[in-house]
């Protein structure tokens, strides 16, 4: 590799670490948003709905502005994003379900697993299991067993099921997109996955509740904030997974936990019991033994 190739891959890589880093940032605000909307009576599947429609319109009115060249996509590549979206979609009605049952801190602990199935989906698709991906599999157990059993009270069970759920989808999703990206633009991708993430969400919402209820001011905050979220995040994911693929994406995205966990506590006031903390360090251990998994391929 000469010196201007290696300096390209160098740069290639600084900027999808520093954008994945600013999307797990960004995205680990979620779950406290989701939890101020539901504190002030909004429903669900509204919540994910609006928050979905509003990020997918904000994003349109960019592109028309500014970035209409990343509009134009062909419609194979538009399949792509579609199924990216669809499956994200659904994931995204089996979070905020399950965020209304379940503390954030919880939430993000259970999501926090999606790297591992990003590896399970991965390994299906033809990569060898190894057996450090058996004992990173076994540690997820271990820790998932303390984090849902070990709180002072025990968690909703539906709420864990919601969010394990969850987490298989948006692993898929991320799979799925390491494939796409490589043909598509990662600007060009957000602007579709979102929009048909909207068109899913919105349709279940739609016929599936009842009429739109009344949102206080500060509900309609709490859905602005979390499609402003949405929004940013969706573009610098994608920009990171295109640049870094989907394991070094995932193993980043550690740092959406860690902002959860402290805002939970600054903001909500959410505490995790001891034992939940050692279920929480024993997830991350798992997840962070993904680049050793890496180093041994």
């Amino acid at each position: 590799m000469s010196a201007d190739a290696a300096s390209l891959a160098r740069h290639r890589q600084t900027t999808g670490v520093i954008v994945s880093l600013a999307s797990a940032m960004i995205v680990g605000w979620a779950p406290i948003l989701g939890k101020m909307a539901y504190r002030v009576g909004v429903d669900p599947y509204t919540l994910a709905a609006l928050r979905t429609m509003l990020a997918a319109a904000m994003l349109w009115v960019f592109y028309l502005v500014r970035w209409r060249q990343y509009i134009r996509i062909d419609w194979r590549n538009l399949l792509g994003c579609v199924g990216m979206g669809a499956v994200n979609g659904v994931g995204s009605l089996f979070y905020y379900t399950g965020l209304q049952r379940l503390d954030a801190s919880l939430v993000s602990l259970l999501n926090s697993l999606y790297p591992i199935w990003v590896f399970i989906f991965l390994s299906a698709s033809g990569h060898a299991i190894s057996r450090l991906a058996a004992a990173r599999l076994a540690l997820a157990l271990v820790g998932l067993y303390f984090v849902s059993n070990a709180g002072p009270l025990r968690p909703n069970s539906l709420g864990v099921m919601l969010m394990l759920a969850s987490a298989a989808a948006y692993g898929w999703h991320l799979v799925l997109g390491q494939w796409v990206l490589a043909d598509v633009d990662s600007r060009t991708a957000t602007l579709y996955v979102l929009t048909t993430m909207a068109v899913v969400v919105g349709g279940v919402r739609l016929p599936g509740s009842p009429a739109l209820e009344p949102i206080s001011g500060p509900g309609w905050e709490a859905i602005l904030g979390l499609a402003l979220v949405t929004a940013l995040s969706r573009l610098t994911m994608f920009a990171g997974l295109q640049r870094l693929g989907g394991a070094q994406t995932a193993l980043l995205g550690i740092t959406e936990l860690i902002t959860t966990l402290l805002v939970a506590f600054v903001v909500l006031g959410e505490r995790l019991s001891p034992a939940q903390w050692v279920g929480a360090a024993i997830i991350t251990a798992s997840v962070l033994l993904v680049r050793r998994e890496k180093a041994e391929e």
